[in-house]
């Protein structure tokens, strides 16, 4: 059975961009809602759809609503770790990762060197721990705005790209959707490792 086949009537509908908004505005709040599947079975299933001349979710209008909720979720996280307060910067001083993680992306915010906003959007977790140190360090949105309007870009693209691509050259199968899926784990592992590696002195 094709991905296309189980998404079922969602992706014949507006409202898959909505689930997909939801979903990836959420999962910087909740790192473990599957935001990244869901985008991979749209884009599997917009493939599959083309095939057959049915009716599929937008490519474009994919990468938009992924993009956009990405970015949202990302505004939301920095303004409440804003106000946190004492509260949380205690919480923050708590953790050792936590700590090297802000004072890491603050040098590297104040410096224009925001790749790493973007690099952590990749990682899992990575754009949770970003967002709320951001906003925490109380960095200035447009220090990290830009930065995150290029992230979210870049990780929708990339995992729209993984599953269209994917079932084309493939099939619209369960192979297609876990191929894709690797892609997207191995992309967050790398990440991992980039932001986890000792700076160079």
């Amino acid at each position: 059975m094709s991905v296309f086949e189980s998404v079922g009537s969602l992706t014949a509908s507006p409202w898959i961009y909505a689930v997909v908004a939801a979903s990836v505005l959420l999962d910087v709040f909740v790192p473990l809602l599957p935001s990244g599947v869901l985008v991979i079975a749209a884009a599997t299933a917009a493939a599959a759809g083309t095939a057959t001349q049915a009716h599929v979710p937008d490519l474009l209008f994919l990468v938009l609503s992924a993009a956009t909720a990405s970015v949202l979720g990302d505004l939301v996280a920095y303004r409440v770790a804003w106000r946190g307060g004492e509260r949380l910067d205690r919480a923050i001083a708590r953790s050792r990762r936590l700590t090297h993680a802000q004072e890491r992306l603050g040098t590297a915010l104040a410096r224009g060197g925001g790749v790493l906003v973007v690099v952590a959007r990749f990682a899992p977790a990575g754009r949770s721990v970003v967002s709320f140190c951001a906003g925490a360090a109380r960095r200035r949105v447009r220090e990290f705005l830009p930065w995150s309007i290029l992230a979210g870009t870049a990780w929708a693209g990339y995992s729209v790209a993984l599953g269209y691509f994917g079932a084309h050259w493939l099939g619209a199968t369960w192979i297609a959707t876990a191929v894709s899926l690797v892609a997207l784990f191995g992309a967050g592992a790398g990440a991992a490792y980039f932001i986890r590696r000792p700076r160079e002195s």
